[in-house]
């Protein structure tokens, strides 16, 4: 890259759990970058992810085609990372994961932009079926290719590291309850690092991959739910029995949740979707659209998880537990 004229990177949705992972990223690799987000008053710290100047918040609003457009603006990559995982008020699944992926492929494309890349979710081609998150997913994806063929799109399995939303709210069940509730105990999962598939971002932005083309990123261990939620209570070094609930209780537990003003616990559409396997494809495998075709070597959850997941344990990081998840 050209240090003199360094190349602008739009990022919409980089102010979240993936984004200031990636956004630190692009910084170090010369970018300058756009941080779009509906509220960058609350966007701040991620300045600080770079050099003076380099990093910029900029307000857009994916349901906001004009705001959307005045984001991409000049850019030479953007990147969407957008998704919400429940619907409240006018951020709907069709809102934002299929009509407002559709507007940032159709702005990228007006604007001229070198590059798109999306990000999606693992699995959402097989459960769209049961669910209308992946569905919406499902339906972004096509509408980002019709608009921007040479898109790259992404589709991570659950995510893990530092400030994640998984391990750190099952980490957070298993110190203040009892006992821990066991949805979908066989469905498989193979979670993925963070910084794999910020990586990955990266290099779909820089044109190392094929374009045109959905890649899928799983970590390199595959796990059911059940040996996810001990491999947790192992890291919180605490002994909590498993309570299995069928996918109809447990649609009946996420009910009172709709209805409350903050995040929910859990969904009727999330129990549909822990049903379901969430496993890279055999066809990603034998296509070679994994994570080996960005050259990355997936990290383990051994490698990363006890960075951060010892402040679940009773005396923090001052508890050593043993293989057994016995604390010593």
């Amino acid at each position: 890259m050209d240090r003199f004229s360094p190349k602008l990177v739009t990022v919409f949705g980089g102010s979240g759990f993936l984004g200031t992972h990636l956004v630190q990223l692009l910084a170090r690799r010369g970018y300058r970058v756009r941080v779009a987000v509906r509220r960058p008053d609350l966007a701040g710290r991620a300045k600080m992810l770079g050099n003076v100047g380099q990093i910029v918040p900029i307000q857009a609003n994916l349901r906001n085609p004009a705001s959307v457009a005045r984001a991409v603006a000049g850019a030479d990559i953007v990147i969407n990372l957008v998704g919400v995982g429940f619907e409240k008020a006018k951020q709907s699944f069709d809102a934002v994961n299929s009509e407002g992926a559709a507007n940032v492929a159709r702005a990228a494309q007006a604007a001229g932009a070198k590059a798109l890349v999306h990000v999606s979710a693992l699995g959402v081609d097989t459960a769209a079926g049961v669910s209308n998150y992946a569905r919406s997913k499902l339906e972004g994806e096509a509408a980002v290719l019709e608009a921007y063929p040479q898109a790259v799109i992404l589709r991570p399995s659950l995510m893990f590291g530092q400030g994640d939303g998984y391990f750190n709210l099952m980490g957070t069940l298993a110190r203040l309850f009892p006992i821990m509730p066991l949805i979908g105990g066989q469905s498989r999962f193979q979670p993925v690092y963070v910084g794999d598939v910020a990586e990955a971002i990266a290099k779909a932005a820089d044109g190392e991959v094929k374009t045109g083309r959905i890649y899928e990123l799983g970590g390199p261990d595959v796990e059911t739910h059940k040996a996810l939620l001990e491999r947790i209570l192992r890291e919180a070094a605490r002994k909590r029995p498993l309570l299995p609930l069928p996918a109809g209780i447990a649609k009946l537990f996420a009910l009172p949740f709709a209805i409350l003003p903050f995040k929910p616990l859990i969904t009727a559409d999330q129990v549909e979707l822990l049903g379901q396997d969430n496993v890279v494809s055999d066809e990603a495998i034998k296509d070679k659209r994994t994570l080996a075709a960005f050259g990355i070597t997936p990290t383990s959850m051994d490698t990363i998880l006890p960075s951060y997941m010892w402040r679940f344990r009773k005396h923090g990081q001052f508890d050593r537990p043993d293989h057994d998840g016995v604390v010593i």
